[in-house]
């Protein structure tokens, strides 16, 4: 199947895709879990939204002055004077906003009261702060023992590196990717986006339910998770330092694992992605471009062997595909079998018929009726249980006075809390 794409996709306003109302009535197979999450940007939101998205009340605890850092994340343009803060309107969906000064000891009290009606609690401070503040794991599990305490950080709660600055640019520089993903001149190259923060939030979403599990299903304590950006990185770093151990060989700068593999320009100027990875695929690939009679020759016979002659390889497939448009090179090798797929910009790819009929984007409304908000479906998809959007992303302290009162706050206690900048 292909499709056109629009003209104009730079701004575009999503109506072709379903539009949600937040249902707060919702449920989810993690309803009843609680967590507090006194983490900041990117990590820690994504761990905490995976959460939220299936059914954990989660409450983000944030500065009364300015609240969490992603919040300043912010998209500018014209229409915006103030920038868009798409980064909170996605990662922040489902939670509830708390804003308190920590820095005074009332906020503080009033944090020990809600950690201990939690089930787990999410922090990004440097390794340390925590016990500074009174919280240590030791004393929080003295008085809640199953109490489940993700403690996130860039190098880990211990190693010479424990203290240092740990954003996911420098994890990123770190762990090998990107030396491994140098270009032609050796050039290392870092993602264009906050790739070790994602990798380590889906992470430590996964660590958070193994844990819940030790304690609601096995009976067990709750405990520490040693999150730190480094260590997930690794774990999909692929097997690279496994093989420059094991053969004493370092890959070139953009060395392929399989051929033919790459991304290819068509005639139109828009791009495909194709990967012939096994020798079937190849044998298509070779068929499809008019070279069937080179599988039959021994320097492209076997993945090894078209490795060894990849820039020939390469230059067969870029020189077919660009007598072609996009979607005539779609049809063309995906008619004959052949793993083959257009590389878009978000504007275009919101448009692609596999996504719409998937919902894989939807329109979340708003309260306020300004434009529904573009955002990505809830992810994973389960049958029986699966996630829902019951909320937008709050407003800084938009829950304050919600939470606090079902900690016993009354209305007097609330406005001294509030004349004194201890809550917003």
């Amino acid at each position: 199947m292909t499709h056109t794409p629009p003209s104009d996709t730079a701004r575009d306003s999503g109506r072709h895709l379903p539009l949600t109302a937040p249902d707060p009535a919702r449920q989810g197979p993690l309803s009843g879990i609680r967590v507090v999450d006194l983490s900041r940007l990117v990590a820690g939101n994504m761990l905490s939204l995976q959460l939220a998205d299936f059914g954990a009340d989660v409450i983000k605890v944030e500065a009364v002055e300015g609240g969490d850092t992603l919040r300043q994340w912010r998209e500018r343009h014209a229409d915006f004077p103030e920038g868009f803060d798409a980064w909170w309107q996605v990662y922040a969906r489902n939670k509830r906003s708390l804003a308190l000064e920590l820095r005074e000891a009332q906020a503080q009290h009033w944090l020990k009261r809600l950690i201990g009606t939690a089930q787990v609690l999410v922090e990004s401070f440097r390794p340390g702060v925590l016990e500074a503040m009174g919280l240590s794991p030791e004393s929080l599990h003295a008085l809640h023992p199953s109490l489940v305490i993700v403690r996130l950080s860039g190098w880990g709660q211990s190693g010479p590196y424990r203290e240092l600055p740990g954003f996911g640019s420098l994890i990123e520089g770190f762990c090998g990717f990107a030396h491994k993903h140098r270009n032609a001149q050796g050039v290392p190259g870092l993602p264009n986006m906050a790739l070790g923060d994602m990798v380590t939030g889906l992470t430590g979403a996964f660590a958070t339910v193994t844990a819940l599990r030790e304690v609601e299903v096995r009976g067990g304590k709750g405990q520490v998770i040693d999150l730190s950006l480094l260590e997930p990185m690794l774990a999909i770093n692929g097997p690279d330092v496994t093989a420059q151990v094991a053969t004493g060989r370092r890959a070139p700068p953009g060395e392929k694992i399989s051929s033919p593999r790459g991304v290819y320009q068509c005639a139109d100027g828009a791009w495909v992605s194709m990967s012939g990875s096994t020798d079937v695929m190849a044998r298509r690939v070779f068929e499809a471009i008019g070279q069937a009679d080179l599988f039959d020759d021994p320097r492209y016979a076997t993945n090894a062997a078209r490795l060894a002659h990849d820039r020939e390889v390469d230059a067969m497939v870029a020189a077919f595909i660009a007598t072609l448009d996009q979607a005539s090179c779609l049809e063309h090798f995906r008619s004959r079998g052949v793993t083959v797929g257009p590389i878009y910009d978000p504007g275009t790819l919101i448009h692609d018929p596999h996504i719409v009929a998937r919902a894989a984007y939807l329109r979340l409304d708003r309260e306020d009726g300004s434009e529904p908000l573009v955002m990505h479906a809830v992810t994973p998809r389960l049958c029986g249980t699966p996630g829902a959007i019951r909320r937008a992303a709050p407003s800084l302290g938009e829950h304050s006075d919600e939470v606090l009162s079902s900690l016993g706050a009354d209305a007097a206690v609330l406005a001294a809390l509030r004349s004194k900048g201890v809550i917003r």
